[in-house]
């Protein structure tokens, strides 16, 4: 129970890694709120993680509905201690495009929900945090590694593993930590909205071939490390970077 009344929000944690990084705060004994754009995953997602958790339906590009997020955790928990940035992904109705395909819309909106939102989110968070409290700015190891068609998420996800360095910098007169979790492949629902079905079981076992540890990963295995990330126990890992990847960046498999 090391996040024993201590109070997150987790936002996308209606599903895949979001919702395993509430519950793994929820086990150390976290309060707090969970968000996304799907009413019904909320729902089920808040029902699934019991009481002490609520859902506010919010849209993490929109400055208005993250004020509402925090101020609605706020008034129903107090001040906030975990702040997880997890929304993001891919844009709905635009799978990763390759340059020759990017329009300027297409690349404004992976800009916007994968890095203009985490940047907005943390600032409009920051009057509603305790001094003192945890950032967790979820990345990913495509920061470190180009695949195809995912040009412009790399390059968002890189700049974020940056913020964690700046934004930390920014809040350290609050002894805020601001640090950002890479996971690699995890078997979440996202597969599904990115390749068509009947290849979806091929690219798992892709990613599952070139990940060392021999499997994807879990949204538990997210979750465990982002709540080391909230908790005291990383009281001295300021704007750094944990790659939760199975090794997938820092070692080579030779086959």
């Amino acid at each position: 129970m090391k996040l024993k009344g201590k109070v997150a929000v987790v936002t996308g944690g209606n599903s895949g890694i979001g919702f395993g990084i509430a519950e793994a705060l929820k086990s150390e004994g976290a309060v707090g709120s969970i968000t996304g754009r799907n009413q019904v995953t909320i729902d089920s997602s808040v029902k699934e993680l019991g009481a002490g958790f609520i859902g506010i339906k919010g849209d993490v590009t929109n400055l208005d509905d993250l004020e509402q997020v925090f101020k609605k955790t706020h008034d129903q928990f107090g001040k906030i201690d975990t702040l997880v940035v997890n929304a993001g992904g891919i844009v709905d109705g635009v799978p990763f495009p390759g340059i020759t395909d990017v329009t300027e819309k297409k690349y404004d909106r992976y800009m916007d929900l994968n890095l203009k939102s985490t940047y907005f989110t943390v600032q409009r968070a920051l009057p509603y945090m305790n001094d003192g409290a945890s950032v967790i700015l979820i990345a990913s190891s495509a920061a470190h590694r180009a695949a195809p068609g995912m040009t412009i998420y790399s390059a968002a996800k890189a700049a974020v593993v940056s913020l964690a360095k700046g934004l930390s910098l920014d809040l350290l007169d609050r002894k805020i930590r601001v640090n950002a979790l890479s996971p690699g492949s995890v078997d979440t629902p996202i597969f599904g909205k990115a390749i068509p079905k009947e290849q979806v079981d091929l690219v798992k076992q892709i990613w599952t071939d070139l990940t060392p540890a021999g499997r994807q990963g879990s949204p538990a295995d997210i979750g465990k490390a982002a709540a080391f990330l909230a908790s005291d126990d990383s009281s001295f890992i300021v704007g750094s970077e944990i790659l939760a990847d199975g090794g997938l960046t820092n070692i080579i498999m030779m086959k």
